[in-house]
């Protein structure tokens, strides 16, 4: 029987096949282990999120579900050929792919993690009421994943025997290049950081920038996406966006609103010195509404103009609205009962008429 073995002896690239084969098998082992640990847990996560909910739980289902069967594999061989000889070339090689699969692998895992930590905090409804915390909420995501990545490559190449502080010094002198030319982007990446920190706006917030108004769906780390009252979504660059006036409507605790109205010049000064208190009334009985001032402010081309001020105290267009139609309403019948007239636009053309010249006298004489 062992002799039938015998061939396991021959050498392959410098080890024996008994080598190889042991090295094989143990990869195999490893990846057999990595996948059914994973499908097994999966399961069981499944079945009791079914059940349940529990954010641990959610957060282990994610991260279990980046784990990528390229990546084991290759570190799997990778891991199980060190066992074998080989040149210093070649194990510098497999040092490397076992270092770069394994620090991969785990920046998934991590960046899986604090996604769905984000995703649950977010979908918890904490932050219903506070859109500024789902904004830095959302800032931290891309944060947090920043840091991981970078953090895990420079343990990579510190592992792969790399010099990081003369990288890191290299890199003071190549970034002034690489500054100027992704100056935009930069510029639109620290706008991003200004928005998240000074709070201009936040997610939800209605805003008019320029001539465009929307809410606000989205802030990137290049640009902000608002949702327009039309329905299209309008795409602004961070950098420029911050540069423009913005006007946030979410943050109107009050609206003052100015109306003005004429009636016909045919109007009695006795009329006219009871319409300010008329409006007066007509406003204060809305309860959603706080009566500044009424006044006869002017002689218009064809009537005499009242200039009215007040106040919503809600900050919904909407009720405004409802309120300014209120008020119409009951000026116009308010007017009717007393025969009091608006004005609209008149031209009012006076004629004379000219005796006829006397046909019947001599023209004078010439001479």
């Amino acid at each position: 029987m062992f002799e039938k073995l015998a061939f396991l002896k021959h050498s392959f690239l410098g080890n024996p096949l008994y080598d190889w084969a042991a090295a094989l098998t143990m990869a195999l082992l490893v990846l057999l282990v990595a996948m059914v640990v994973k499908w097994v847990i999966k399961s069981r996560l499944g079945k009791a999120l079914g059940h349940f909910d529990n954010r641990f739980a959610r957060i282990l289902y994610r991260v279990l579900a980046a784990t990528r069967f390229t990546l084991v594999l290759l570190f799997a061989l990778s891991f199980a050929l060190h066992y074998l000889e080989f040149p210093k070339r070649v194990e510098g090689i497999l040092k490397g792919v076992t270092a770069l699969t394994a620090f991969i692998q785990l920046g998934m895992w991590l960046t899986s993690a604090l996604y769905a930590a984000v995703e649950s905090t977010r979908s918890s409804g904490r932050f219903d009421n506070n859109p500024g915390a789902m904004t830095n909420v959302a800032a931290f995501r891309f944060i947090g994943a920043m840091v991981v990545w970078t953090l895990l490559l420079l343990f990579m190449l510190d592992n792969l025997g790399v010099n990081i502080s003369a990288l890191v010094a290299g890199l003071g002198v190549g970034g002034i290049a690489v500054g100027l030319a992704v100056q935009n982007i930069l510029g639109d990446l620290f706008a991003s950081v200004s928005i998240v920190v000074d709070k201009p706006f936040v997610l939800g917030d209605f805003i008019v920038v320029d001539q465009f108004s929307g809410t606000v769906e989205s802030i990137g780390l290049k640009t902000t996406r608002i949702r327009s009252l039309s329905g299209e979504q309008i795409v602004f660059s961070n950098n420029k966006l911050l540069g423009m006036e913005i006007r946030n409507y979410k943050r109107m605790r009050e609206r003052r609103i100015l109306f003005r109205f004429g009636v016909t010049y045919q109007t009695p000064a006795d009329q006219l010195e009871m319409l300010p208190g008329m409006v007066k009334d007509i406003i204060e009985a809305i309860d959603t509404l706080r009566f500044d001032r009424a006044h006869f402010c002017n002689f218009g081309d064809s009537s005499y103009d009242f200039e009215v001020v007040y106040w919503v105290t809600l900050a919904d267009y909407a009720s405004y609205m409802d309120a300014q139609q209120r008020i119409n309403l009951q000026m116009v019948r308010r007017f009717a009962e007393h025969g009091i007239d608006f004005a609209y636009p008149t031209r009012t053309l006076f004629i004379t008429q000219e005796p006829p010249p006397d046909t019947e006298q001599a023209p004078p004489n010439p001479s």
